[in-house]
């Protein structure tokens, strides 16, 4: 069956919005990383930037292979919620952090899990 003629369902798209953003996010902090950098501290700048940008740019990769209903990109995204919920355990000191981190994992991987947005990342597999 043609990529195309394929229905997306909602859940799904919603999903690869949200992870979308977020690798947005992390390559936005890649960037900052980079203006960032000066003194004594130029290999952990450029090391902290390298690995926002290529995290960010796999989670991008990975809210188009969501759009795309393909199968491989569920378990970044999972990963990811996963330890983004963890971080925003870490950071509950600061709620206008840790809030929306928590809200955007949670939501996500409730999307994910959701029976439509499986059988479509599952017929990627068949």
């Amino acid at each position: 069956m043609r990529e195309s003629s394929r229905a997306r369902p909602l859940p799904l798209t919603l999903s690869a919005v949200l992870v979308g953003v977020q690798g947005v996010a992390m390559i936005v902090l890649a960037l900052l990383a980079v203006l960032d950098v000066g003194g004594d501290q130029v290999e952990i700048g450029l090391s902290v930037a390298i690995f926002f940008g290529a995290y960010g740019g796999a989670l991008v990769a990975a809210a188009v292979g969501l759009t795309k209903q393909r199968g491989w990109a569920r378990g970044p995204v999972l990963i990811t919620q996963l330890i983004q919920i963890g971080i925003a355990w870490n950071v509950r000191d600061v709620p206008l952090l840790a809030v929306p981190l928590a809200v955007m994992g949670v939501v996500t991987i409730v999307l994910m899990v959701q029976p439509a947005s499986i059988a479509a990342l599952e017929r990627d597999g068949a």
